[in-house]
């Protein structure tokens, strides 16, 4: 179905009542002689890592014993190749970009994906007029070569279809996306609506509607928490901790909005307009799981994403769930 960027979802409600929550190989010590944690977003501060900010004010990364940094990222991959390389403690990573960087050797693990719905669509101005797949016929769409929704694009094409030849696809620098479309250089873009569409709004002052592909049969999870996997292997019980503490900030977010808003308009640096982050954030709470903790996830989520990578993405050798995602960590009273 079609999506605005404002819609505020029903089953925000469902993620309230689901919560039963209460560098790895770092050895500094902060105030109080908590653990020196860093974790590395994916991108620069927007709305979806409010949580992460409202934990950090709310005192349950202290809690856990660890003295929390939270550093800007440049892109999934470039935050994986961070873990991978002990740069970085965790980071928060979009799973299909985890998928392929464990298949090239990296040693990294997913400790769950919290966006279960994927947020990967096609966005638009709503004076377009595009209400399904089949509108898309005719239209220029930019889209980043090398990324998910690139790869899939096609595929979800014709899964709802529409030839590939139907479609003119411009490629498009992921950084130079949302300008192209403010432009009118293209008719559409490839991306994550729960960032982009509020950006894309508060920019031109024109309303922005969505196609989710998760809403017309291809969904591919999201971003979540990553480690190195000899972290896990020499620090378990920090691993732990630290999910403890992310998915309580998760969930109690949920329950505040306002208050992770104002904590990472507080906290962060660089972040977007307090208007534009209480968009994003509004827009993300649907995507996560209704049923159980954040970041909670089941095999056939994993299982689902490895095989649209295998045969969409140029996902070699695919293995099975356990090669990418541990889910020991997430799955914690």
């Amino acid at each position: 179905m079609k999506r605005t960027a404002t819609t505020i979802l029903a089953t925000v409600a469902l993620l309230l009542a689901a919560t039963g929550c209460g560098g790895g190989d770092s050895s500094d010590t902060g105030a109080g002689g908590n653990k020196e944690v860093t974790l590395t977003l994916n991108w620069v501060p927007y709305g979806e890592h409010a949580p992460f900010y409202y934990g950090l004010q709310k005192g349950y990364y202290t809690a856990e014993g660890i003295d929390l940094k939270i550093l800007p990222g440049n892109g999934s991959g470039n935050t994986i190749k961070q873990v991978a390389q002990k740069q970085t403690d965790f980071g928060w990573a979009d799973s299909p970009v985890l998928l392929k960087s464990v298949a090239t050797g990296m040693p990294v693990r997913s400790l769950g994906a919290y966006l279960e719905k994927g947020p990967s669509s096609v966005e638009f101005f709503t004076e377009e007029n595009i209400k399904t797949p089949a509108d898309l016929k005719g239209k220029t769409v930019g889209g980043t070569p090398g990324d998910a929704l690139y790869a899939t694009f096609p595929a979800w094409l014709e899964k709802n279809g529409v030839k590939q030849s139907d479609v003119k696809v411009v490629n498009v620098d992921a950084a130079g996306k949302i300008a192209a479309l403010a432009e009118g250089k293209v008719d559409a873009i490839m991306g994550f609506f729960h960032d982009q569409a509020p950006t894309i709004e508060n920019r031109t002052s024109k309303k922005v509607d969505v196609l989710l592909f998760a809403d017309y049969g291809m969904n591919l999870l999201g971003t979540g928490l990553i480690a190195n996997t000899q972290t896990l292997q020499k620090d378990p019980e920090l691993a732990r901790k630290f999910v403890r503490a992310t998915q309580k900030s998760w969930a109690d977010a949920a329950r505040d909005p306002a208050g992770a808003v104002s904590a990472m308009s507080a906290l962060a640096e660089n972040e977007p307009p307090a208007e534009v982050l209480t968009k994003q954030l509004t827009l993300v709470l649907p995507l996560i799981g209704a049923e159980g903790p954040p970041g909670v996830n089941t095999e056939a989520q994993w299982t689902e994403t490895i095989d649209l990578m295998s045969r969409y993405a140029e996902l070699k050798d695919p293995g099975a769930p356990n090669a990418y995602w541990d889910a020991s960590y997430a799955a914690q009273g």
